[in-house]
């Protein structure tokens, strides 16, 4: 990392936070936007002195990697795409900095909410062990999703550093995910997005200050899904009638582009 970095450079001078002084917010209203990363200062820099950065070890960036999980069918693709009420995203994470794994299932609450739910997990990172298996079942049977029935495999494989900042007025959060990659399980079909910077705000109400900020500077929330997009641009033969304008004006060639050219 360099000076000359966006993200390090509009970061570097606040406050830190520590992971544990970072309030949970497992239940949120989310927002995404696609910015450019030569943006990020601009939005970074204007969200007030009272911001904070989450800092572990001295490092304000920290790598994930997320691996998708979804039934023979696409149940929690197809659930997006078609905005179903009832959808989910099942996934394990990995927080490659310290090496920690988790189980996480995102369901709907009502009016829009995000719900995640998660577990620790030790695992094998790339399957799904009958223990978590059986936690997922127990959580989307929770939220009126019966899949107890149906075979879970990989989908999609994400990467991507992320930058987490807490805006206390609000009680709301703000990440900054750059470096994404997209790949599908057989690594046949992998997509790069150097030039694009997926922020996303977390708050327990309708807008949070960095929202508005973001609006003041004429950037609108975008239908953006780490999965869905992800599976969408690399898989052009599945429905994509959601994330279509994201993919034309953010990602143009992703779903032209060849097989292992992407």
């Amino acid at each position: 990392m360099t000076a000359l970095d966006p993200v390090h450079t509009a970061v570097r001078l606040l406050r830190p936070l520590g992971l544990d002084e970072l309030p949970p917010l497992l239940t949120r209203l989310d927002r995404k936007y696609v910015l450019p990363p030569a943006d990020l200062p601009i939005l970074l820099g204007g969200l007030g002195e009272d911001v904070r950065v989450l800092e572990i070890g001295g490092e304000r960036r920290f790598g994930y990697r997320s691996l998708y999980f979804d039934t023979p069918g696409l149940d929690g693709y197809l659930g997006a795409a078609r905005q179903r009420r009832r959808r989910f995203k099942l996934r394990i994470r990995t927080y490659l900095d310290s090496g920690e794994r988790f189980v996480e299932v995102k369901t709907r609450g009502p009016r829009g909410i995000t719900v995640k739910d998660r577990m620790p997990y030790d695992g094998d990172p790339h399957r799904l062990s009958p223990g978590a298996r059986a936690y997922a079942d127990d959580v989307l049977a929770g939220a009126g999703i019966d899949i107890r029935h149906l075979r879970l495999e990989p989908t999609l494989t994400t990467a991507y550093r992320r930058t987490t900042l807490h805006l206390p007025a609000t009680d709301s959060r703000l990440t900054v995910d750059t470096g994404l990659t997209w790949s599908l399980p057989d690594g046949v079909a992998e997509l790069r997005t150097p030039d694009r910077a997926i922020v996303e705000t977390k708050s327990g109400r309708a807008g949070s200050g960095a929202d508005r900020l973001l609006w003041s500077l004429r950037h609108r929330p975008l239908p953006v899904s780490k999965y869905g997009t992800g599976l969408a641009a690399l898989r052009p033969e599945l429905p994509a009638h959601r994330w279509l304008p994201v993919l034309r004006r953010h990602f143009p060639h992703a779903r032209s582009a060849p097989q292992g050219e992407r």
